[in-house]
């Protein structure tokens, strides 16, 4: 136990502010690719690629490559090594996994058949991340995983919420702020399995949980043209809208006009621009909810 703190304690004179965000990334959405943190995090895909390096070599993240189907392979994938989840842990006040736990948790990601989905979702965060860092004093002001989203009473809700949103978070840009649900789809949910995890929110507002827009971010037209064919007419009481990635705009993300409300006979709108149609934003915690970009800290080198 003293070795592993003396560790944690020799690292943190080598710690960036942006190397303590990416390690508390890794350990809430568990892996992230080379690309993502390059976009995110930093102007240059090379210095990017030379300072994970330099985590790796440290012990702080571990990395691997899937092989793609047709031949070659897959960017590097990193997730947390052992001294990385001991630096997020002394830093949460937690205990820290033991080095086996740490092992299974890498084998399992590796091998996971959920990876593809996980990838997805963490693309949509991570555009929007690398979003507010090219466009200050845009943020991404909170980005929650599935597994915060799901802790009882998460939404303030008295009971245990139905919904399992796939991350929730909140925009800014300029003087505009958006909280929102995410359910990100790899194109294997019917529209009528879209349409249940809609009725699902509506009981979340029922029991007192917030009616913040939900956004489906869908693979391509026709399962969005049959959701909103399933919602003509249905009254809810939250707002939903979709955007398909099969027909964004080049070099557009989730924050550009790309979303189309369910119900409403206007062009795409905006992701802060939703903001009119659900219940406000919420003020953000400073210690768990760390914005992204830090423009409170000092500038960031590369």
């Amino acid at each position: 136990m003293r070795n592993s703190a003396d560790r944690v304690l020799r690292l943190q004179a080598q710690l960036t502010v942006r190397d303590r965000l990416l390690l508390d990334w890794l350990a809430d959405h568990k892996v992230l690719t080379t690309f993502q943190i390059s976009r995110a995090l930093f102007t240059s895909l090379d210095f990017a690629q030379r300072r994970l390096l330099k985590l790796h070599q440290l012990g702080l993240v571990d990395r691997f490559r899937p092989l793609r189907a047709g031949g070659g392979s897959y960017p590097w994938h990193y997730v947390l090594d052992q001294t990385g989840t001991e630096c997020v842990a002394a830093s949460r006040q937690q205990t820290p996994p033991r080095p086996g736990q740490t092992t299974l948790r890498k084998h399992r990601l590796a091998t996971s058949r959920t990876l593809e989905h996980l990838l997805g979702v963490n693309q949509f965060f991570t555009d929007l991340a690398a979003r507010a860092r090219t466009h200050p004093p845009a943020q991404l002001q909170r980005w929650w995983s599935e597994q915060r989203c799901a802790e009882p009473g998460a939404f303030n809700t008295t009971l245990l919420s139905p919904i399992r949103p796939d991350g929730h978070g909140i925009f800014r840009e300029g003087d505009r702020r958006v909280a929102f649900f995410a359910e990100f789809d790899t194109g294997t949910e019917r529209p009528r399995v879209l349409l249940e995890k809609v009725n699902n929110y509506t009981i979340h507002t029922a029991m007192g949980g917030p009616a913040w827009p939900v956004l489906f971010w869908l693979p391509h037209t026709d399962q969005e043209r049959a959701l909103h064919q399933l919602l003509t007419g249905l009254p809810t009481p939250v707002p939903v809208a979709t955007a398909c990635r099969d027909s964004l705009p080049v070099g557009a993300c989730a924050a550009d006009a790309v979303w189309l409300v369910a119900g409403s006979t206007d062009g795409p709108r905006r992701l802060v621009d939703l903001a009119d149609l659900g219940d406000p934003a919420p003020d953000v915690d400073p210690i768990t909810d760390v914005a992204w970009p830090p423009h409170v800290t000092p500038r960031l080198t590369h």
